[in-house]
């Protein structure tokens, strides 16, 4: 069935729910809430967010990434909130490197437009398996905050941080918030659960940044994006507080999980590339 008919379609031009069908409406919405959970306690939710997107009919890929990335603000202003209200992040490290990352993202969004996400993905599949052993084969890290740098030099580990991984978001984007949770336990000492707090932080900057390009470029649907940050709203704030609650080995366990599953679904894409090119 059909949401909207007659003179409905004059203010949804443009705005991505014209024609749209209530059963697809409603799974962009679920899988919207879901996908603000998993962001909210390690990332990742764009692997289950950009393929429903795509269900809308008429949709571009390049609509449904840069409806993703609005979407996905709102749920990570949401978590980055919580979890500044309740663990207190050290902004001296999390805000230089959001807004580098923010920059970051914005290179990612140009080169979006011109290159396929394909050639990357081995790659990617390459980092998230090493990510994975790593983590399973040393259960302790993470579980405590041990710094592995003073001064400039951690500042500017952070900052090349968020720099690689915020223009991977504008360019591709899946796994952005567990790279950057994984990056910042191995590179600078942090546990899972300050991690994962600094690491909202960062994907919001992404989040924006890539928004920057796509907005002015007539990409965005804004109906849609609003009503799936509704509910990454809702998934972002319910999986923060899960996180807060739980800890660092919580965070560790579903951490793997989520790798796991973007291992197996760009595992997936690469295969099928070199099967059906």
């Amino acid at each position: 069935m059909e949401l909207f008919t007659g003179d409905a379609y004059a203010w949804l031009t443009g705005s991505g729910l014209e024609g749209i069908q209530l059963g697809t409406l409603v799974l962009v919405l679920v899988v919207g809430f879901a996908a603000g959970w998993v962001d909210a306690v390690v990332g990742g939710g764009g692997l289950i967010q950009l393929p429903a997107l795509l269900l809308v009919p008429g949709i571009t890929p390049v609509q449904a990434l840069a409806t993703n990335k609005m979407g996905s603000i709102f749920g990570t202003t949401t978590s980055s909130i919580t979890y500044y209200r309740r663990v207190h992040p050290d902004l001296r490290t999390g805000i230089p490197m959001a807004l580098i990352a923010l920059a970051g993202s914005f290179g990612g969004a140009i080169v979006a437009t011109l290159l396929p996400a394909e050639v990357f993905k081995p790659i990617i599949v390459a980092a998230l398996v090493a990510v994975a052993i790593f983590t399973a084969v040393k259960p302790t890290v993470g579980e405590l905050t041990m710094l592995r740098h003073a001064g400039a030099r951690h500042h500017v580990v952070a900052g090349v941080i968020g720099l690689v991984i915020g223009f991977y978001d504008g360019m591709i984007g899946p796994g952005t918030g567990s790279f950057l949770i994984i990056a910042m336990v191995v590179f600078l000492g942090y546990n899972f659960l300050e991690s994962s707090a600094k690491a909202k932080l960062v994907n919001m900057a992404t989040n924006l940044g890539a928004l920057a390009f796509f907005l002015p470029s007539g990409h965005l649907l804004w109906g849609l994006g609003l009503a799936l940050g509704l509910a990454n709203m809702i998934g972002g704030y319910t999986g923060a507080r899960m996180a807060i609650q739980k800890g660092s080995r919580f965070i560790r366990v579903i951490f793997l999980i989520v790798v796991t599953a973007l291992i197996a679904r760009l595992g997936y894409d690469v295969v099928r590339d070199v099967v059906l090119p």
